[in-house]
Order: structure tokens, then C-alpha cells, then sequence
């Protein structure tokens, strides 16, 4: 087998693992075969994990493959590296310009108050890097939020984009992915995950100081953001959990009489779970 079709049937196989126990069984696969691990940290969207950023009053960040080096990952707040790393490994670490860490500052203070008015609290952070050295105004980057707790119920949006610079115009191709975890008084589990790619053009005035040009690169992002958003949560209330609804209640319905009539309702109930 290639290492493309390896590759091709550990995406397959993880999509029909169950999804509340993803990172063990991405572990498992690269512990199978170690020649994916690369592949597969990058393509393979994991719920994000919390930690605390000692030089900015222990302030909260969110971690992924994109903000990692080593076993460190960098906090948007003092752009350091938690665990510290050596100061050899320092010199390899990724970091933004000075440039894109001023966008960069700009956008986790912009979104952190869009968490706050759309998720009533949990956790967000930005993380932006350059794409070429020739072509210093694009860039990419991801938007992450986090609402819940480790435990219990979880929301995961994970926002990747590519911002491709061409004068005054601006294209923003953007890959969202929303995993989701419920956990409702240990009755009922439902978990998965949700993927969507966006793509749009917008303008960026050529005029006007750096910071200027910063706040219209921040509010471009964050409408599209924002939008992409509201789609896949209307598409996850209106469509799946209503669907999941529907089975849950046909099942409970069912329960107290199984035979005869009841066995052709089960079989739709099948098909209906087959479907999501």
C-alpha cells in the first residue's frame, strides 16, 4: 500500500471511530504507522486544549498543531512559548513578523470580544504566520473558540484561512470546522464533527496607515467569520439535531411495544440513523 492510500484509509477509518475518542484513536494510527503523524496533525481537526499563559497573568489560550513547537505551544497574549523552550530550539521556533503579530494582536482582541457577545464566555485565540516571503502582505491563520468545559459538553470551532493579497483586492479561502461533544445528565451522548470551506473577496484600502489597513484586514476576517458561523450552527440545529430528535423520540415511543407493528418503525429508525 502507498503511503497516499494509507493515508486515504486512516481518514477513512476515523470517520467511522467514534468521534468523542478521536485523539486516542489518531494516536493509535500514528503509533501504527509513524510515517503519517505529520499528515495527520495537520489534516485532522482534534478537540482544543486549554492552557495558561504565566506572563500574562496566567491568561487562558487555546492549543492546536498550528501554534505548536516541539511539545510548546506559543500564547497570542506574550507570543512566548509555554512550556519554555531552549534557547536553541528558540531559534527554530515559528514566529509572526512584526508586521502580521500587530494583525495579529488586533484580531485576538477583536475576536475575544465576539466571543463574548456571541458565546457568553468560553475561550478564543488567533495565530497568524506568513505564507511567502516575496509576498509579505499574505498570510494565514486560524481563528479558534472554545465554549464548555473538559468534560461535559463542548463546542470547537476551528476557522482556517488563507488571505491572498492582489493590490487593493483581498481573497479569503477559509476551512471551518465545528466538533461537538453533548452530554446530557450521562442519558444521552451525541458527538461529531462538521466541515465547510468558504471562499470571498473583499477590499483593503490602499491608503492609510498600517493600522488602518489592519482594522479593515481584522473586520473582513471577522465577517466572514461571523457568517460562516451562523450557517453552521442554523445547519446543525435545523438539520441534524432535529433529526436526532426525531429518532430519539420515535425510539423512547417504541420501547413499550417491540413486536408486530413496532418492528417496520424500528427499521425506519435504522435508516434514519444510517442517514445522518
Amino acid at each position: 500500500m502507498s503511503s497516499e492510500q494509507a493515508f486515504d484509509a486512516a481518514l477513512d477509518l476515523l470517520r467511522r471511530l467514534d468521534p468523542n475518542r478521536l485523539e486516542e484513536h489518531l494516536q493509535n494510527l500514528i503509533q501504527l504507522e509513524p510515517s503519517l503523524a505529520e499528515d495527520l496533525l495537520s489534516s485532522v481537526d482534534t478537540p482544543l486544549q486549554v492552557k495558561r499563559d504565566s506572563k500574562s497573568s496566567h491568561r487562558e489560550y487555546l492549543c492546536c498543531d498550528y501554534n505548536r513547537d516541539i511539545d510548546s505551544h506559543r500564547s497570542p497574549w506574550s507570543n512566548e512559548y509555554f512550556p519554555e523552550l531552549s534557547a536553541e530550539d528558540l531559534k527554530e521556533s515559528p514566529f509572526p513578523s512584526e508586521s502580521l503579530r500587530e494583525l495579529e494582536v488586533l484580531a485576538n482582541d477583536s475576536f475575544d470580544i465576539y466571543r463574548d457577545l456571541y458565546y457568553e464566555g468560553g475561550i478564543s485565540s488567533v495565530y497568524l504566520w506568513e505564507l511567502d516571503e516575496e509576498n509579505p502582505q499574505d498570510y494565514a491563520g486560524v481563528v479558534l473558540f472554545k465554549k464548555g468545559d473538559q468534560s461535559l459538553s463542548n463546542w470547537d470551532s476551528i476557522h482556517v484561512v488563507e488571505a491572498i493579497h492582489a493590490g487593493q483586492d483581498v481573497t479569503y479561502r477559509l476551512t471551518s470546522t465545528i466538533i461537538l461533544y453533548l452530554d446530557k445528565a450521562k442519558q444521552m451522548t451525541l458527538s461529531g464533527n462538521l466541515t465547510r470551506q468558504t471562499e470571498k473577496k473583499a477590499i483593503i484600502p490602499a491608503e492609510g496607515s498600517l493600522e488602518h489597513r489592519n482594522v479593515a484586514e481584522v473586520t473582513n476576517l471577522g465577517t466572514l467569520v461571523e457568517d460562516v458561523e451562523i450557517q453552521m450552527r442554523t445547519m446543525l440545529e435545523s438539520v441534524y439535531f432535529e433529526k436526532t430528535r426525531d429518532i430519539f423520540h420515535e425510539t423512547r415511543n417504541s420501547t413499550g411495544s417491540i413486536e408486530g407493528q413496532n418492528k417496520e418503525a424500528h427499521q425506519e429508525i435504522i435508516k434514519g440513523i444510517q442517514g445522518m
